[in-house]
Parts: C-alpha cells; sequence; structure tokens
C-alpha cells in the first residue's frame, strides 16, 4: 500500500492519498479546500483514482469532491444517507474492493448521522468520529451526543489497537495515532455511562 497524508485547506483538514503500491490504483479521502498539492501528487506519481470516500456530509469534507472527478473521472462514495449524490452509496459493513486494495465500512453516526470509518490495511480514516486527543462536535445540526456515545464506546473501542487512526483534521498532538493509543489516553474513550458521557460531551 501507498498512502500520503495532505494537510490542506483553512480548517487544518486531512486528505489522504490511497493506493494499492506506488504508482497504482487506488481512492482519494476527504478532498477538502485547498485540494491543489493532492492534485499535483495525483499527477506527478502516476496514480489512478477511481474513487473517492467521504467520511460524512460537511463540506469541508468534500468541497474538493468536484476539482478530484475533473482530474481522473472517480466516483464519490459515502453512506447511504449522505446528501451528496454519490455514486455509490455504502452501509455498515460493507466491503469494497479496487485493485490491490480493500476497504472495509463503518457506520459511526454522532457528529453527523452519515458519518462512517473506513478500514484498510492496518489503517482507518476516522473523519470527524474520532481525533487524536478528541472527537467531533456534536452541538452541530444534525449531531447526535447519544449516536457518538454508541459509536465511539461500541464501535471505536472494538477496532484493533494496532490500527493507524487517520484523523479528519491535525488537532491531536501528531498527525496520526493508533486505536490502542487512543483507547489508552484519549478522553472521549475512557469508559463511562451514557449519562456520564452525555455530562462530559456537553461540558
Amino acid at each position: 500500500m501507498w498512502l500520503e497524508q495532505h494537510e490542506v485547506g483553512p480548517g487544518r483538514n486531512f486528505t489522504y492519498l490511497v493506493t494499492d503500491r506506488p504508482g497504482g490504483e487506488g481512492v482519494v479521502i476527504d478532498p477538502s479546500y485547498g485540494i491543489a498539492p493532492v492534485l499535483r501528487s495525483i499527477e506527478r506519481n502516476h496514480l489512478k483514482i477511481h474513487h473517492i470516500l467521504n467520511t460524512h456530509s460537511h463540506q469541508d469534507h468534500w468541497a474538493g469532491n468536484a476539482e478530484v472527478r475533473q482530474l481522473t473521472g472517480a466516483q464519490v462514495v459515502a453512506h447511504r444517507s449522505a446528501p451528496l449524490g454519490q455514486a455509490l452509496s455504502v452501509k455498515d459493513g460493507d466491503r469494497l474492493d479496487w485493485g490491490g486494495l480493500s476497504v472495509e465500512v463503518r457506520h459511526t453516526p454522532g457528529h453527523t448521522a452519515d458519518s462512517v470509518l473506513y478500514i484498510f490495511e492496518g489503517h482507518v480514516a476516522t473523519g470527524d468520529t474520532l481525533f487524536v486527543d478528541g472527537c467531533g462536535r456534536v452541538d452541530l445540526p444534525g449531531s447526535s451526543p447519544r449516536a457518538m456515545f454508541d459509536s465511539l464506546l461500541t464501535t471505536v473501542v472494538q477496532l484493533e489497537d494496532a490500527l493507524v487512526v487517520l484523523p479528519g483534521h491535525n488537532y491531536g498532538r501528531t498527525p496520526t495515532s493508533t486505536i490502542g493509543r487512543e483507547k489508552q489516553e484519549n478522553e472521549t474513550l475512557q469508559p463511562r455511562s451514557l449519562e456520564e458521557f452525555l455530562r462530559y460531551i456537553v461540558e
């Protein structure tokens, strides 16, 4: 596998290029504003980008979709409830294969109702569900603190510790982490009852 992490846009967004091998076939995850460096890398490395994976429907995670599509012809992939006009709608548990790259989908509502994780080759792209040292906001339209509780403390904590966390923003101490480290150090993943979590997350 070949992977690049690009910090782009005013919101310190991360956009990812992932292919099955250098110069191979793959995807772009969450094209944000200021996507030009990513486009240059696609051309420079002669990548065959067939799909765009959006982790959720906030604009800073899909603002660069059109430019990536124009350059590569890639199709947009998003959760089936996402209002993005996606060519391929996915649901929890789906597995997608492109070239030598296999991607598993986990639905993690909370930050938005259409939030998903993409798991591939020892990595997990978490969008705004899980950050290094934190999680996405749950006070926005369409957010749900109760759904975030389930996503973090049921779905995320059951992931393999060795998975490398690829967050949607550069908000933490480091640009990446692991699920194991986040279980130990991320306050939003510490064992709590629903009532305790709700008090914590809205403070």
